[in-house]
């Protein structure tokens, strides 16, 4: 099996520069691993380590040793990092270069003189990481290591005390063959001597004086990374280091003046602030990547990891930069997102930075969130001539034809009926309103009246074993599938959960998602569905830890360190997310709470560097996995998404309300359920059952002659669909006067083709 081409995704930290750089790098362990250049989603090293010997048998890597990270202030990424062994302290200093596209370390060896350190970079140059090839090249007065597979290359230059060539003795090596680690596992030092090795996955090593500065650069061949570094070199290292701490420094300023939040969240505001900030492209400004690693990256060859766009997960990070007053941020989010919509009004599941796919999952909510931020921004008075009509029709059309079942929920796996999506959808048919013409915009908002309508009867559960044990009435499921034929949810339907053998049926099945019902707007905090369904997922979902309260996704999941500690593997247990404590304490502060505790809670999750992972640990301690209570796993860290949910409830906390609620959705609904209108029939979603006293709009994805009739055909009637312009075709059939028990029938011809639909269809008439 080949050597896994990542590395820990339990990053201490993330660097770049606040603006022009097109380089960023992480740090995890204690030393800089991914590097990606000249996007977000192209990591181009796995990781760079030193080796501490005395060339005789004694040595030692960096990542069994202890070591701290410091920062010169919270958010601003030039990082000392203090590796201590009992014969040496290594000190590094590491820092992107403010004016191109290099990484540079100041390196000290301070300890027993008969020591040195040995650099060990393992690189990863494009899409497949096996086509590389590693020489050593003369540029600028000076030794060069380098790497290259065509369109990219890098070179990494050493600088003694005094500016002149510090690369001592090199050996480029096929990893898992001729590399350095092989070398000083079976000799104890280096004895291989190479200068040229490839294509393979390559270990540039090269032995370095006690005192240095290490340039990495990158461009689109090895000349061209070497020539970034030498420049870098020919200045001291503490100019760049101070430079690019004042730029920090200056945003982070900006950021505290315009948040307005104060006390002890200011060093985490700061933090979430810098990754937010780092998260975004700068060849594809508004491009957000959700990570910066791979998650239980160390295990693992898969091509993607979490840098990669997420709609879901760059709308929700665009609410947390207009929180910051980032406006221009988010406006370059709504420009991207545009630019990457489907022909038919849908987003990809998740896609490179460029737009192609990666994954092809249908998730509804992805397809409603951009509008929310239109909305967001529309409100603000910050859309600044951003055209966004023909968007917001075509994502709303793909809303009103396909919804309101998703194939896939938020979490990526069962579709159905699911509170979250509903929430979004509604929330999007009401905010995208204001930018259709007002025929197109009525139809928008009555559709949104009627799925909110229905949202109790979708997935509502009412009694059950849970809510016997729970002494509870009923609580909402995370997804009810719609039964097969009927059209109607069906709570006893098995949900299948990813990762497992077996599955839970719907109706037992919980999730902290219906909070986005009251965050929205869409029920009021004290309504006792929500209250009872909050008492049930504080009871099977909560874990209490050290760092504080922390929720599970669902019942359930399996996307999590298996209870011996060992990585996800296609299968384990799922662990509590921080960024659900962040949605919680949002619930906290509707219901009248001070939402401190959480942001607090949040606080005490973070890594080594102060960075909020995707998950927790929430068992008990396993110190030989690196696995505490309350503190990170091996998920992915930073979470962008979590930092994103820290600064909303920061900024909500301060303003008494949440930040990124939909302004017209909260205006129309105050909380309570709409009256209904019309009740809603469509191929996707086909009502077997409608109250009495309401039309029946039938919609369909195609204009056609609606031929219909009462208690089985009598009074048959021929009737046109009308254009509600989002590409859905309705009719409505006046049947407010029938009593309980009667029923409407009804079929189609298709103007389109001429011919008949070949089936009947009934619905029958219940209580009102």
């Amino acid at each position: 099996m080949a050597k896994p081409n990542w590395t820990s995704a339990r990053k201490d930290m993330v660097g770049g520069t606040p603006e022009r750089t097109r380089l960023w790098f992480t740090i995890a362990e204690g030393m800089l691993t991914e590097v990606f250049h000249p996007r977000l989603d192209l990591a181009q090293i796995k990781e760079l380590n030193l080796i501490v010997s005395d060339g005789r048998g004694f040595w030692t890597d960096l990542r069994p040793l202890d070591y701290d990270v410091e920062e010169p202030a919270p958010g601003v990424p030039a990082l000392t990092i203090r590796h201590q062994h009992d014969r040496f302290c290594l000190v590094s200093r590491i820092c992107a270069d403010p004016a191109r596209d290099v990484v540079l370390l100041d390196v000290e060896l301070q300890g027993a003189e008969d020591l040195g350190a040995c650099a060990l970079l393992t690189t990863r140059l494009g899409a497949e990481p096996f086509h590389q090839t590693g020489w050593l090249l003369e540029a600028g007065g000076m030794a060069a290591l380098v790497a290259e597979a065509a369109p990219y290359g890098l070179a990494l230059m050493v600088a003694d005390e005094e500016g002149r060539d510090g690369l001592g003795p090199v050996n480029i090596g096929i990893v898992g063959g001729s590399d350095t680690w092989r070398d000083f596992t079976e000799n104890g030092r280096m004895t291989w001597r190479q200068r040229r090795a490839g294509p393979g996955y390559l270990c540039l090593a090269g032995w370095l004086p006690r005192r240095c500065t290490l340039a990495l650069g990158f461009g689109d061949s090895a000349l061209a990374a070497s020539t970034l570094a030498r420049a870098s070199l020919a200045q001291p290292f503490a100019r760049s280091w101070n430079r690019v701490a004042g730029e920090w420094q200056r945003f982070i300023a900006r950021i505290q003046a315009s948040a307005k939040v104060n006390g002890e969240l200011r060093p985490m505001l700061a933090r979430s602030a810098m990754v937010l900030k780092l998260a975004i492209d700068h060849t594809f400004p508004g491009a957000m990547v959700a990570g910066f690693g791979t998650p239980w990256g160390a295990s693992v060859n898969t091509s993607g990891g979490y840098h990669l766009v997420w709609p879901r997960d760059l709308v929700e990070n665009a609410g947390a930069l207009l929180a910051l007053g980032l406006a221009d941020e988010a406006r370059h989010v709504l420009q991207y997102l545009i630019a990457t919509q489907r022909p038919d009004g849908h987003w990809l599941q998740n896609q490179w930075i460029t737009g192609e796919v990666y994954w092809t999952g249908i998730q509804l909510d992805e397809a409603a969130l951009p509008v929310l931020l239109a909305g967001l921004l529309a409100d603000r008075g910050a859309l600044e001539g951003i055209r966004v009509a023909d968007m917001v029709r075509r994502a709303l059309g793909f809303i009103a034809r396909t919804g309101p079942l998703t194939g896939e929920d938020r979490w990526e796996q069962d579709g159905g009926l699911n509170p979250f999506t509903l929430v979004a959808l509604v929330s999007a048919l009401v905010e995208g309103a204001q930018f259709l013409d007002d025929q197109t915009g009525r139809f928008a908002l009555e559709l949104a009246d009627e799925w909110n309508a229905s949202i109790e009867q979708w997935t509502y559960k009412k009694g059950g074993a849970l809510s016997g044990r729970l002494d509870i009435p009923g609580h909402y499921v995370r997804d009810a599938p719609a039964a097969a034929g009927r059209g109607e949810t069906g709570m006893d339907a098995t949900l299948q959960i990813p990762h497992r053998q077996s599955g839970i049926p719907a109706g037992d099945q919980l999730a902290i998602d219906f909070l986005q019902l009251v965050r929205y707007g869409l029920r009021r905090a004290d309504d006792p569905l929500i209250t009872a369904t909050l008492k049930a997922v504080d009871a099977i979902l909560k874990s209490d830890t050290p760092s504080g309260p922390v929720w599970h996704r669902y019942v359930g999941d399996a996307y999590g360190e298996h209870p011996d500690g060992s990585p996800f593997d296609g299968s384990g247990q799922g662990r509590g997310w921080p960024l659900l404590v962040g949605e919680r304490g949002h619930y906290a502060l509707l219901a009248g709470e001070d939402p401190l505790p959480y942001l607090q809670a949040m606080i005490r999750m973070s890594g080594e560097g102060g960075l909020l992972p995707e998950q927790v640990w929430d068992a008990g301690p396993i110190p030989e996995k690196n696995l505490s209570p309350g503190r990170p796993t091996g998920s992915a860290m930073p979470l962008v998404w979590a930092h994103a949910e820290f600064v909303k409830l920061a900024v909500s906390r301060a303003l008494g309300e949440p930040v990124d609620r939909p302004p017209r959705v909260h205006a129309r609904y105050r909380g309570q359920v709409p009256r209904r209108r019309w009740a809603a029939w469509s191929f996707r979603l086909k009502r077997i059952s409608i109250p009495s006293g309401l039309p029946l709009r039938l919609l369909l994805n195609a204009p056609a002659t609606v031929r219909w009739g009462r208690n089985g055909w009598r009074d048959v009637v021929d009737c046109e669909t009308r254009d509600s312009g989002l590409t859905v075709h309705w009719a409505e059939l006046p049947v407010w006067d029938l009593r309980a028990g009667e029923t409407v029938n009804f079929t189609f011809r298709w103007h389109l083709t001429g011919g008949w639909e070949g089936r009947d269809f009934e619905v029958s008439i219940g209580p009102e």
